[in-house]
């Protein structure tokens, strides 16, 4: 179980895959997870991806194996974001591609407007708008109900709209329960602030060929709401899934796969 001390407060657990070649110099794709998840939840995408490219999957800070973070921790962008960057300099790697999901795609927007010279491609999917406004008494709902019940019934609560109306019975129940084991420290301390970080004004600043996916009709917003904030993005593409979840990335795992995996053989440098 690889784990890296990239901060006193932080062993943080990764994954490596790579099937690449031996002979050749493979690039790497890191993949941030959404929350109450961790770098498991990329289980589907990996055989896809992994035999043309190194894939770097982490637990987020507070997430997974890595270490769970106090209810009162300060949360940042950028603290995350030192985190993977700190981690990818141990593992010796200078330049990647970037592959997120839900919440993962707020991180990843701001790396790459942050960091154009190591993000060489953008991928983000099924993330919400840039700027989401702050409802105090949900926020305050969400606490309570964390506290008193636990993730898991949080998770089990919203768990028809994140995967939509055609995910089997059985992965619900898997996905209810895998995003159950996440601490509820650190989702009391995420969820009070991450999300409603706005992240408007770094849309034009990312630099990178960019990625969007979509489903029809999701949760987080109307396509044409999504293509509102997509073409702020300069070399940006969208790409609409058919169905209702917006947890895509896990419903249809093997389609947002190939689709990326396209887009960053288009795109790399």
């Amino acid at each position: 179980m690889p784990k890296a001390r990239v901060a006193p407060d932080l062993e943080m657990h990764y994954l490596i895959d790579d099937f690449t070649d031996p002979w050749k110099k493979a690039e790497t794709i890191l993949m941030i997870h959404g929350n109450a998840e961790r770098g498991s939840a990329w289980y589907g995408w990996v055989p896809h991806l992994a035999r043309e490219f190194r894939v770097v999957r982490p637990d987020t800070r507070g997430f997974g194996e890595s270490t769970v973070m106090p209810r009162d921790f300060k949360w940042s962008l950028d603290l995350v974001i030192d985190d993977y960057l700190e981690l990818m300099r141990q593992l010796g790697i200078a330049r990647f591609h970037l592959i997120a999901a839900k919440l993962g795609g707020t991180i990843a927007r701001h790396f790459a407007a942050r960091c154009p010279d190591q993000v060489q491609t953008l991928t983000v999917v099924g993330t919400p708008p840039p700027k989401w406004d702050r409802l105090g008494a949900k926020a305050v709902h969400s606490t309570e109900e964390l506290e008193k019940s636990g993730v898991e019934t949080w998770a089990r609560k919203n768990m028809a709209k994140r995967l939509g109306s055609n995910f089997p019975a059985e992965g619900v129940e898997y996905w209810t329960k895998f995003m159950g084991k996440t601490a509820a420290s650190t989702m009391i301390g995420f969820g009070e602030s991450v999300p409603y970080v706005d992240i408007t004004g770094d849309l034009p600043n990312i630099k990178c060929p960019t990625l969007v996916m979509t489903t029809e009709a999701s949760a987080l917003g109307s396509v044409e709401s999504t293509r509102e904030w997509q073409v702020m993005i300069p070399n940006s593409e969208l790409r609409i899934i058919p169905g209702d979840s917006y947890h895509v990335a896990a419903t249809d795992a093997d389609r947002c796969a190939q689709e990326t995996l396209q887009f960053i053989l288009k795109h790399r440098q």
